[in-house]
């Protein structure tokens, strides 16, 4: 910008590089450490499309005037500077994702400023690799491995005996977690937990004559979405997960005991499902006499 205001367009052009993409091309091919020649199969290579990249600054739409990286220096000397991407850039995390909103902003819309990754200050291009044919975190069966990146525990959960079909490729995380946003809390994809699970297992959503109280609450009090070591992703095996509630005076509340099975306060109706033997509706019931949810 010069003295008097304007910007200096003599300044800014010798900025630029010499022949666009061209001039990236002839060190950036495809034995490059850093190899680019897929992004002509992507949108951002469509140079018919006014909005693309490449039908402006092409290269440098995205990583800023290139002339000084492009300049010749002696061997052993480093490249100029130039804007770069992800978490090891010199550039700010927030300059990173600027760039990449100024086209998408209405992709992960308004939520994204008050959402998780923006305040742990994750970049775009953390999950998103845009050089690639095809972007791996948009892929069902591939996008589980960009996110277990980060999170680990969310990984080892996964792998437990009783999970959601994520590590068979049938599912991804996106369908549960809306990563730009922060819906609910955690980045959900609907306003609460229940909401989000009624998106596939809508036979419990209700109304039910009879409710069962935590149940229409909050799911996960009873269930471990990521994985457990118990059936049906219980966080504990009945009767233990049941009697965290229930009280166990008056009622069956053992399997057996030292002695065997019953009598004793041991009960046979307890081994295998446990409660679930007699109470099978426990997500809530419609029959008349289903207070109990046994009906």
């Amino acid at each position: 910008v010069s003295a008097n205001g304007q910007e200096d367009s003599e300044t800014d052009t010798a900025a630029l590089s010499a022949r666009g993409a061209d001039t990236c091309l002839a060190c950036h091919d495809g034995n490059s450490e850093f190899p680019v020649l897929s992004i002509f199969r992507t949108r951002h290579a469509l140079g018919s499309d006014p909005a693309s990249p490449f039908a402006q600054l092409q290269c440098e739409s995205c990583h800023g005037p290139g002339g000084v990286h492009t300049q010749r220096v002696r061997r052993g000397q480093p490249q100029g500077p130039i804007g770069t991407f992800g978490p090891d850039s010199h550039v700010p995390i927030a300059a990173q994702n600027e760039i990449c909103l100024g086209c998408h902003e209405r992709d992960p819309g308004s939520v994204w400023h008050q959402g998780v990754h923006a305040f742990a200050e994750v970049s775009c291009a953390s999950c998103h690799t845009l050089h690639a044919e095809r972007d791996a975190v948009l892929a069902t069966a591939q996008q589980p491995e960009v996110c277990f990146g980060c999170h680990q525990r969310q990984r080892s959960e996964s792998l437990m005996a009783s999970t959601h079909p994520i590590r068979y490729g049938q599912m991804s995380c996106s369908a549960c977690h809306d990563p730009h946003g922060n819906q609910g809390g955690i980045a959900l994809s609907r306003a609460t937990v229940n909401d989000t699970c009624y998106a596939c297992h809508a036979e419990k959503r209700g109304p039910f004559l009879w409710e069962h109280a935590p149940v229409a609450e909050d799911c996960s009090l009873c269930h471990q979405p990521h994985g457990s070591l118990h059936p049906a992703l219980l966080t504990r095996r009945p009767p233990l997960l049941c009697q965290q509630c229930h009280s166990q005076a008056g009622h069956p509340s053992i399997a057996s005991t030292a002695a065997g099975l019953p009598p004793g306060g041991a009960s046979p109706l307890l081994l295998s499902g446990s409660c679930l033997n007699c109470h099978s509706q426990i997500h809530g019931s419609n029959h008349p006499s289903g207070a109990g949810f046994a009906r």
